[in-house]
């Protein structure tokens, strides 16, 4: 079981004081199981990683993401000291804001909410883990959402800073902060925050490869001959120093590993070899950056603000050079651009229908809400909650409705 030694009683305080219901487990474990049970870690089973969690019975969904993510982090985070509880919830937590069809269906409520301050699918996770997931009510009745430790809705927070600073990518809205300021001490992510970072980057990016290369969608032999497709993506999208010459460099240790494949047939064989090379990927990530970090901080315990996370920069490229994979394949295909525009427009029909409705297709929690909310914008705010919160198939169940 993991310990709170290191973590002061500032790291394992609730917004609202809770004391345990029963003895035996800690605060960051208490965590993790009031995530795990949560509504909203249930729904990310219906919500599109790359493919449509129904195209066929392989594809990873948001949730299998998040297990995947999370069984990195804290191997990880225990490999550096820190509990393997709050940095496993941290992972688990990460992608709850995400809304129904991916990084496409984030965009179209990024524009559908700029009224009322945006979208950021970290943001909503925040805003699910401190507000929409009914839990823990303050003395006033209002909620606190899963009311976690302080530690650990820092290690949740990717970006600690809200849309004032970087209206693209943040961490809170704007009707949010009060929570996040008790929460953000320190305006930086602790190395549990960083850990889930990576952890997140490494296990996408290698899973993604995985996924695709199973469905077909690439091929081992183009690979070499896309190189600078890779390389125009990996330093618009993930890294934006990144050379030509080190994303050609990347390609050729990849290669060169004994666990790269050199075709994908679909046998037993070649998913055996897939499933070696997803493995090996993963730990030359992590014990990259396990190695780096303890040759810079020692062998101590890493905790909170004490350390931060090494990654070497050739894992780093590595990594981004995966991720540019799948996005030149998939994302930018133009067989994808035809259902991501259906996927756009239904959002957009759902958010106008919504509105129209005022309130009679909403949740019986969101409902409430509406009829207290006093103005358009924050009317807009629970439209926006009410559709982030559905998975892929209800979005359509939805539209039936109206």
């Amino acid at each position: 079981m993991s310990n709170h030694s290191n973590y002061g009683a500032s790291d394992i305080a609730r917004f609202v004081d809770e004391p345990a219901k029963r003895p035996g487990r800690t605060e960051f474990a208490r965590d993790r199981a009031r995530i795990i049970h949560s509504s909203a870690l249930r729904r990310l089973a219906a919500k599109t990683q790359v493919a449509e969690p129904w195209a066929n019975d392989f594809p990873r969904t948001r949730l299998s993401h998040s297990l995947e993510c999370a069984q990195v982090g804290r191997e990880l985070g225990a490999a550096l000291g820190a509990d393997p509880d709050l940095v496993e919830s941290a992972c688990l937590a990460h992608d709850l804001g995400h809304p129904p069809f991916g990084h496409n269906g984030e965009a179209a409520l990024a524009e559908i909410a700029a009224p009322c301050g945006g979208f950021e699918g970290n943001a909503q996770s925040f805003r699910i883990l401190t507000r929409l997931e009914p839990k823990t009510l303050d003395s006033s009745g209002a909620s606190v959402g899963l009311n976690l430790t302080r530690a650990t809705l820092d290690s949740a927070i990717k970006y600690p800073w809200s849309a004032s600073a970087n209206p693209v990518k943040f961490g809170v809205y704007e009707d949010d902060k009060e929570i996040f300021n008790w929460v953000t001490e320190i305006e930086r992510a602790p190395i549990e925050a960083q850990i889930m970072d990576w952890s997140d980057d490494v296990a996408y990016s290698v899973h993604d490869f995985e996924d695709s290369l199973h469905s077909g969608q690439i091929t081992i032999a183009n690979l070499e001959r896309d190189l600078d497709k890779f390389y125009g993506i990996a330093k618009s999208d993930y890294l934006h120093d990144v050379t030509a010459e080190e994303i050609e460099s990347a390609f050729a240790r990849l290669r060169n590993l004994s666990c790269w494949p050199r075709e994908f047939d679909g046998s037993h064989h070649a998913l055996a070899r897939l499933k070696d090379l997803t493995s090996q990927l993963i730990g030359r990530f992590a014990q990259g950056a396990e190695r780096a970090t303890r040759e810079k901080f020692g062998t101590g315990r890493l905790l909170r603000y004490e350390a931060e996370l090494v990654v070497p920069r050739e894992e780093r490229i590595e990594v981004s050079l995966l991720k540019s994979f799948a996005a030149h394949y998939i994302f930018r295909a133009e067989r994808s651009q035809e259902r991501y525009r259906e996927e756009r427009a239904k959002i957009f029909t759902l958010a106008d229908g919504l509105m129209a409705s005022k309130g009679a297709l909403l949740e019986r929690p969101l409902a409430l809400d509406w009829e207290k909310a006093e103005s358009d914008n924050q009317r807009l705010r629970i439209v926006v909650d009410a559709i982030a919160s559905l998975t892929d198939p209800a979005v359509s169940l939805l539209l039936t409705r109206m």
